[in-house]
């Protein structure tokens, strides 16, 4: 497994909710730097309980990046919760979703936000070429 670090923008956009629904829905805009170079889109629900600090929020995105020169797209699945103030997030490569030179790629990303800035450390798997 490689792993490899770098920062990336992002944008959330607000979805209308249709009527009676108590989940948010956001659109999703990123711009990779780094190792990962390239653009995702996506969609995220979300759900804020009443409980302060507790809520979730699950989240797919299509990347179209150049990782290692080798260029292609690949689906990430986010699955996030927040317990009481406690964080926990998955962020997994949907298997069997990259295309292109990435074709076989398999991984899981962390996410970082500190001080305003997004991070990401992706560990990755890449077949030989």
């Amino acid at each position: 497994m490689q792993q490899i670090e770098g920062s990336f923008d992002v944008k959330l956009t607000p979805q209308p909710a249709a009527e009676g629904q108590a989940w948010g829905r956001q659109s999703i805009e990123k711009t990779f730097h780094g190792a990962l170079a390239g653009s995702s889109r996506g969609e995220m629900l979300a759900v804020r309980t009443a409980v302060p600090g507790s809520a979730g929020y699950v989240a797919l995105e299509e990347v179209k990046a150049t990782l290692e020169g080798r260029s292609g797209s690949f689906f990430l699945q986010h699955f996030g919760l927040m317990d009481k103030g406690t964080p926990s997030l998955t962020v997994s490569v949907v298997p069997d979703s990259a295309t292109g030179e990435l074709t076989g790629l398999q991984g899981t990303m962390q996410i970082d936000v500190t001080g305003g800035q997004h991070r990401y450390t992706f560990t990755y798997k890449l077949p030989a070429k």
